[in-house]
């Protein structure tokens, strides 16, 4: 599959993938918010057989923002989906570990620095911070005080 087929399956979504960017060969960058996030890692994997590299996680002020990114081996594309989680109170986003077990210490990870709950995750318990960690004290929020 071409980077343009790509393309066009992830517009196919109904508007669930949005602000789709090709600025460079081989990248493909699109936007979701949190509630459609499950469905389109789903459908990267396990339909298009994109395989999971690694997640990122920022704090953008107003929002949460997780990048997943996959690589398309067949063709030596990076998928970059961008994941908005607009709720700072209680930030939450779908695990994709159900169908991606790889992703199980990546979100482990987010939980511990940026407070992120992840649903239906098997085992979020703390994988970085120590025992002794203040409760509810993420450290790479920006309201978080070095």
């Amino acid at each position: 599959m071409t980077e343009q087929e790509l393309i066009k399956k992830l517009s196919s979504l109904g508007g669930k993938a949005s602000a789709i960017e090709h600025p460079l060969a081989k990248r493909i960058y699109f936007s979701c918010e949190a509630e459609n996030s499950y469905e389109i890692s789903r459908f990267l994997f396990e339909d298009i057989g994109a395989r999971f590299v690694i997640a990122t996680a920022l704090d953008c002020q107003d929002c949460f923002e997780i990048i997943y990114h996959f690589s398309y081996d067949q063709n030596g594309c990076v998928i970059n989906q961008k994941t908005f989680i607009r709720d700072r109170q209680k930030p939450q986003v779908q695990s994709i570990t159900p169908f991606l077990p790889a992703a199980e210490w990546i979100e482990r990870e987010m939980h511990d620095l940026y407070g992120i709950d992840f649903k239906g995750h098997p085992r979020l318990e703390r994988l970085i911070l120590s025992d002794d960690w203040p409760e509810g004290n993420y450290p790479m929020r920006k309201e978080v005080k070095k």
